[in-house]
């Protein structure tokens, strides 16, 4: 199958281009042209075509938890992620017993090749590795030590689909852990953790490349000890998570962080948990209750704690355009091409490259998601 995409606008890997057509070809992705070929032509007139949004954060969607162990849900939250405009993603696990992460991961790789819709390109650790100040609502009762034995264990169950992991810079041997894992290829984030600016440099400098939904769940920035935020802020070479969903990150500090980070260096995540496009109510994270209203989910133990969001990548992008925080197009970039390669994934998903399968969106000027395609077969809109 053949045919040539007609826009006003593309968003490539390299630039943006007005008009022009881009050829799909047997679910791939030809070289974009200006001059109109001959063929089959799919037009979307004013609209625009961006790559395929990649979540690297995400716990669930549609009452559907990673945790759950269960490949019916995984497959759930892969067909509901499109109407996100999500292609790739990383489903994320939360912090629990080293068995029930290895049934976890098991789960995924052994049917990994049977999910529909959007394309598991992996899997991200958060936790068990952090630190209880700022636990969010991880379970700190299963908060440990980093071990390489015990991560390679994980590893072997899922046969090589964990691509980052997140961890607390301050736990004992966090350096050593970081050296050896990133040195095997797998991304290491640094995140739920009171480090000091030290702690997570020395990190940094072992190989960490990301820093976990960054300002939350991690020791804030002073003037005299710059924390966990102040790494985050000021340290080169790393990628920052960030949830804009106006509740997790004011506006305005998101604004900070572009400023001082660039958007080159930010990729955009949700973290949402089950509660993903679903009503509001009661819900569980992890072993936790949690009550989503008002456009958040919080723990209900007292504490009024962040649990994870009910955020959709496509409402992030929207946001931080509307925040007037970033441009189109580097908000795309920001939750596609950054995110994607961030997580070590960027060869698979998140740019719109000849030879790249053909996942992408089309979007309107506002940036309202009107269709979604995989491989170029359109999926949603």
């Amino acid at each position: 199958m053949e045919y040539y995409i007609h826009a006003a606008k593309f968003f490539l890997g390299s630039n943006v281009e007005m008009g022009g057509y881009l050829p799909v070809i047997d679910g791939k992705f030809g070289r974009y042209q200006k001059e109109k070929p001959t063929g089959k032509i799919v037009d979307y007139g004013d609209q625009w075509i961006a790559p395929g949004l990649v979540d690297t954060h995400i716990h669930g969607l549609l009452n559907h938890d990673v945790m759950d162990a269960d490949a019916e849900g995984i497959d759930a939250m892969s067909k509901g992620l499109l109407e996100c405009g999500v292609t790739s993603w990383l489903p994320t696990t939360l912090t629990a017993s080293s068995d029930q992460l290895k049934q976890v991961v098991q789960t995924i790789s052994d049917h990994v090749d049977d999910f529909e819709g959007a394309k598991v390109q992996g899997i991200h650790f958060e936790g068990p590795y952090y630190t209880e100040k700022h636990k969010g609502a991880q379970n700190p009762k299963y908060f440990e030590n980093p071990s390489v034995d015990e991560f390679h264990a994980w590893q072997s169950a899922a046969q090589g689909m964990i691509r980052k992991i997140s961890i607390a810079p301050e736990r004992d041997g966090a350096v050593e852990f970081t050296a050896k894992i990133s040195s095997e290829g797998v991304v290491v984030a640094l995140g739920h953790s009171d480090a000091t600016f030290d702690q997570a440099k020395a990190c940094v400098e072992a190989g960490a490349t990301m820093f976990t939904h960054t300002f939350n769940g991690m020791s804030g920035l002073n003037h005299r000890e710059p924390g966990m935020a102040g790494a985050a802020m000021s340290l080169d070479g790393v990628t920052d998570e960030l949830i804009c969903d106006g509740h997790h990150v004011n506006p305005y500090v998101v604004k900070i962080l572009m400023q001082t980070k660039t958007y080159q260096n930010v990729a955009l995540v949700t973290d949402c948990m089950k509660a993903g496009l679903m009503p509001d109510g009661d819900y569980i994270l992890g072993e936790f209750p949690v009550k989503v209203a008002n456009g958040t989910a919080r723990l209900t133990d007292g504490s009024d704690s962040l649990a994870g969001s009910i955020l959709l990548l496509k409402d992030a992008v929207k946001n931080v355009v509307d925040w007037n925080v970033a441009t189109p197009e580097q908000v795309i970039t920001m939750a596609s091409a950054n995110a994607a390669d961030s997580a070590g994934v960027g060869d698979q998903c998140g740019h719109i490259l000849p030879g790249r399968d053909a996942d992408f969106i089309v979007l309107d000027h506002e940036l309202n998601l009107n269709k979604t395609y995989l491989d170029g077969v359109k999926v949603f809109g």
